[in-house]
């Protein structure tokens, strides 16, 4: 019987979650605590990459830790960033973020639609000349590289910031008595074995998101009982409810 679950994420700012639905609805109880965090490559990490931030005239940004880790290394590195520098955001929600550290300018903010770095190309194209800076953490493809480079765009991509374990208190590995995990990335897992060297499934059901993470479940030898997206279910939340109302049959 499933009463008390472990979701890998930090805890939904909005009231409205389907989260708080589904824990009313199944009487069980949902606790928000990620396995992993974010943290930020030191000045003097980011000076062994020999890179100059002041040497390019536009970033890409991939997502909201690539600002907050780009405008606080510039502020580390004392570089004062030019008014006239561009920023090309994989979604509209991320470009408007950049209002946290500077002026939001049309004129030098520009974005895609599918989150897809393909769905900028044509805007950077546009502005071919261009030098481009992809700030990036640490685990992460060739992809943006190698498309940049098919389109001849002058760019250096840039180590920035790091995924790492977000670490258990005494107390916590102590209290760890959940039915359920969800996870949402590998590395997740690796938190859960890092943290669980002793780790035994027993009876916890075990959820992921993305083929990654349950790939990394079954190459851990753990036991995976509920995989989202499916074509049914394209979001975690309606697949954790079909699952649940499942177990009350």
């Amino acid at each position: 019987m499933i009463k008390k679950i472990l979701v890998s994420q930090p805890k939904p700012s909005s009231e409205k979650s389907p989260y708080y639905d589904i824990a009313s609805r199944f009487d069980v109880e949902m606790v928000f605590r990620p396995f992993i965090k974010v943290e930020g490559v030191t000045a003097k990490e980011f000076r062994q990459q020999k890179v100059n931030i002041l040497d390019y005239s536009a970033i890409v940004f991939t997502s909201r830790h690539a600002i907050d880790h780009f405008f606080t290394l510039s502020k580390e590195l004392r570089v004062n960033i030019p008014e006239d520098m561009k920023y090309f955001c994989v979604t509209e929600t991320i470009a408007l973020y950049i209002q946290k550290y500077v002026q939001y300018r049309k004129r030098k903010v520009f974005f895609g639609s599918t989150g897809k770095i393909d769905d900028l190309l044509p805007l950077m194209i546009k502005h071919k000349q261009e030098k481009y800076l992809v700030p990036m953490s640490d685990v992460h493809n060739d992809s943006v590289k190698l498309m940049m480079d098919a389109k001849k765009l002058q760019h250096q991509e840039c180590v920035m910031y790091r995924t790492v374990s977000n670490d258990f208190t005494e107390e916590e590995i102590k209290n760890f008595d959940y039915d359920m995990l969800i996870f949402f990335s590998p590395s997740g897992i690796e938190s859960l074995l890092k943290n669980f060297p002793d780790f035994k499934q027993d009876n916890i059901a075990i959820a992921t998101f993305g083929p990654a993470t349950a790939k990394a479940v079954t190459d851990a030898g753990l036991r995976l009982n509920l995989e989202a997206p499916s074509e049914k279910y394209p979001s975690m939340t309606g697949a954790l409810q079909h699952f649940l109302l499942e177990q009350e049959d």
